[in-house]
C-alpha cells in the first residue's frame, strides 16, 4: 500500500508565498514522474508542475515564473514553492506520484487527498 501525504498551504494575501509538500511513504520500489495538480471549484483538475526522477521539470503556463517544484529522492518528497500567489491560484492542490511498488510489474498513479491554498486580501 502507497500513502502520498500532503502538508502545507492555507490562506495568503495576493504578493505572498507558501509552500506545499508531499511525501509518499508504503511498499515502495521507485518513483518516477512526481508533480502537483489543482482543481478550484466548479473547474477541472488542472497540472500545475511536474518532475521526473532526475529533475526535469514542466510548468503550467499560468505559473511559470512563480513557482517551483523540486524533490528529494531520497525522502521520497516533493515540493512546491509558491511566490508572487494571485487569487486565480486559489484551489485544492493534489500531489500525485508514479510509483512501482514492490512486487509490481509496471508503475501506477497515486494522489494524495489534496490541500487547499486560498489566497485573498
Amino acid at each position: 500500500q502507497v500513502q502520498l501525504v500532503e502538508s502545507g498551504g492555507g490562506l495568503e494575501q495576493p504578493g505572498g508565498s507558501l509552500s506545499l509538500s508531499c511525501v509518499a511513504s508504503g511498499s515502495i520500489s521507485t518513483i518516477y514522474t512526481m508533480g502537483w495538480y489543482r482543481q478550484d471549484v466548479g473547474k477541472g483538475r488542472e497540472k500545475v508542475a511536474t518532475i521526473t526522477r532526475s529533475g526535469d521539470t514542466v510548468y503550467s503556463d499560468s505559473v511559470r515564473g512563480r513557482f517551483t517544484i523540486s524533490r528529494d529522492n531520497a525522502k521520497n518528497r516533493v515540493a512546491l514553492q509558491m511566490n508572487t500567489l494571485e487569487p486565480e491560484d486559489t484551489a485544492v492542490y493534489y500531489c500525485y506520484a508514479d510509483i512501482l511498488v514492490q512486487s509490481a510489474s509496471w508503475a501506477s498513479s497515486y494522489w494524495g487527498q489534496g490541500t487547499q491554498v486560498t489566497v485573498s486580501s
